[in-house]
């Protein structure tokens, strides 16, 4: 087998696939390197989406290890064969590889060293970490990526992913545990990396997406001032400047909770710099977010346009919508109706009472006690820091290593603490997918049982045990530079913060909604839970639930779009009865904002 490699400049080039190391340790980042031995050259490979880098790789790597067999047989191939082959039409020289089949995984399954095959690294010697625990060891060649080791997309998301390498602007939302984070990863996997900027409106949100924020890649601050001043601080700091320029794919998780003002500031600014008239400076916009979940937090007697969809440019910026519908973080169709009119500040007397009823749940077991919902952070952490006060024993500090001076930062942008104390006894948190099959997922509640060699063991709901040993949480500032912390992946579980628990699935918690101060607060609560087995409502109240009404009347327009936009294919271009369909539906929007 051969690999072929072509230029704008330069005569295809081939290289046999024999002898070669493949080092894989920034695949993630579109980045990897094939070693030709023979031949002592190296192919550099950058810049690639990193799904069609893994499955480039994958490929390869499976063909070549199901072809052993084949190469090492001194057998020459029948007439048969070459017959085949004359008669194929192909080119002798070079023979295409075809899609790798259930049979190519199984040989190559077969013939894969069980300790042998690792990725090549430079030698050296390793250092010990300060809390003792060993550099990580060599990843096998052929391993589950997260990029690709994932259940595939459904089609209302398999949609999405089509319009955004079509090019298109687009704004996808959806309720509480439908995959949009699951699926915003997709997307970042599917595009070029050096020309791809993932962003959120928080920290929290940004570390998921593996981004920066939205505010530290944009470079005007929290927006305060006149554009004009805005447009020349982002043009006096070259290396924003030159973010902007470069950028081509502009993804923005948790748009909802991006005031509408910082918005149409942000525009302005990216046409400025990129000296382009184009919506956002021609810049391609994938959105993401619940409108009806938590809002911008805006200063108190501020006015104005506090959602994004309340800027002008809104419209002009979005070109497609798209709405997830299948939820996946709960099974159980009751509660999801619930959640359904929740969603929408609608309480019927019979969810009222379904509700209510949970504050007699018990659902404690083996020790591991519900985490308690607090509408403020202050009161979570004063209950955390009570409940361990409380625990006798010794206790133990876990201190995160961080990348130099950035712990302020990755303090902002992680989950993970920077400090973390722990009792035998206390109740903590699962921040990291370890084990998805075991159950030992982000969210996953526990108690601690003991430490060994330092670290703690934690027995979880599901009566699995697992040493929590130092994990890494990778984040980028606002030069795009990779900031790391290392850390247990644990925190302390009394009590969290519901702006906290947006995006986890929490499997025994509990909530007091009598201080609710926001639209949407009461639904991300209660949409937390995984069911209504593992919930418990200490007070619950219909006066607690309400959406906001500029929101609703935003997804009543945006539902009306939905149905029109259904009939345009993606990709193709429009005929002459579309185009009048879609003037229609124009014109029918703006009076509907007049009104």
């Amino acid at each position: 087998m051969y690999m072929e490699i072509t230029s704008e400049k330069h005569a295809a080039i081939r290289f046999a696939l024999k002898g070669i190391n493949v080092f894989k340790k920034f695949m993630a980042e579109g980045k990897a390197s094939v070693k030709f031995q023979d031949a002592g050259c190296t192919l550099f490979i950058s810049n690639a989406p990193p799904t069609n880098l893994v499955g480039f790789l994958r490929t390869i790597f499976v063909k070549m290890t199901g072809d052993k067999d084949q190469g090492s047989s001194n057998t020459t191939p029948s007439k048969q064969t070459m017959r085949s082959k004359l008669l194929s039409g192909k080119a002798q020289a070079f023979e295409e590889i075809s899609p790798v089949t259930v049979a190519d995984l199984n040989n190559a399954k077969k013939n894969i060293p069980k300790s042998t095959l690792t990725t090549p690294s430079p030698p050296s010697k390793k250092r010990k970490m300060e809390d003792g625990v060993r550099g990580p060891a060599p990843k096998k060649l052929y391993s589950p990526s997260p990029l690709t080791n994932t259940s595939s997309l459904n089609p209302e998301q398999q949609r999405v992913l089509e319009a955004c390498l079509g090019g298109k602007n687009i704004f996808f939302t959806g309720s509480a545990g439908t995959g949009k984070s699951f699926l915003l990863k997709r997307i970042v996997a599917a595009l070029p990396p050096d020309v791809t900027v993932a962003t959120a409106s928080t920290g929290v949100a940004a570390c998921h997406v593996g981004g920066t924020t939205l505010h530290a890649f944009a470079g005007i601050g929290d927006g305060s001032g006149t554009l004009e001043h805005l447009c020349e601080r982002a043009m006096k700091l070259p290396l924003v400047a030159q973010k902007w320029r470069k950028c081509k794919h502009l993804i923005i998780d948790e748009i909802s909770m991006v005031d509408g003002v910082f918005f149409e500031k942000l525009e302005a600014v990216a046409r400025h710099v990129r000296k382009n008239d184009k919506p956002f400076g021609g810049i391609q916009l994938i959105l993401c977010g619940d409108f009806l979940q938590l809002p911008p937090v805006v200063e108190k007697g501020k006015t104005g346009k506090r959602f994004c969809f309340q800027s002008p440019c809104w419209d002009k910026c979005i070109e497609l919508c798209f709405e997830l519908k299948q939820v996946h973080r709960q099974k159980d169709s009751e509660f999801i109706s619930i959640l359904n009119s929740i969603r929408i500040g609608r309480v019927t007397k019979e969810i009222s009472e379904r509700l209510t009823g949970t504050s007699r749940q018990k659902i404690e077991s083996d020790g591991i006690l519900a985490t308690r919902l607090c509408s403020h952070t202050n009161d979570s952490k004063m209950i955390n820091d009570s409940k361990l006060s409380d625990l006798d024993g010794e206790e133990k500090i876990f201190s995160s290593q961080d990348s130099d001076n950035a712990t302020k930062q990755l303090d902002m942008q992680t989950i993970a603490p920077s400090k973390l104390l722990l009792k035998v006894g206390a109740q903590v948190m699962l921040l990291k997918n370890i084990n998805v099959n075991a159950g030992l997922v982000n969210g996953a509640r526990g108690v601690v049982v003991r430490f060994e060699e330092g670290f703690p063991v934690v027995r979880f709901k599901n009566k699995k045990e697992y040493t929590a040993r130092s994990e890494r949480w990778y984040v980028k500032n606002s030069n795009g530079s990779l900031l790391c912390r290392r850390q247990v992946p644990l925190n302390l579980a009394w009590a969290f913060s519901i702006h906290k628990s947006q995006g986890l699935t929490l499997d025994c918690v509990e909530m007091s909604l009598s201080k609710i101060f926001e639209a949407g607060q009461a639904y991300v609560a209660l949409s937390r839970a995984q069911s209504l087995d593992t919930l418990r409502v200490l007070d619950f109240d219909s006066r607690h639930v309400w959406a906001d009404p500029s929101v609703l009347e935003f997804y009543q327009r945006f539902r009306r779009r939905l149905q029109q936009m259904e009939i345009v294919p993606l990709g193709r271009p429009l005929t002459d009865k579309t185009n009048k369909k879609l003037k229609l539906r124009e014109i029918l929007e703006k009076q509907l904002r007049r009104k």
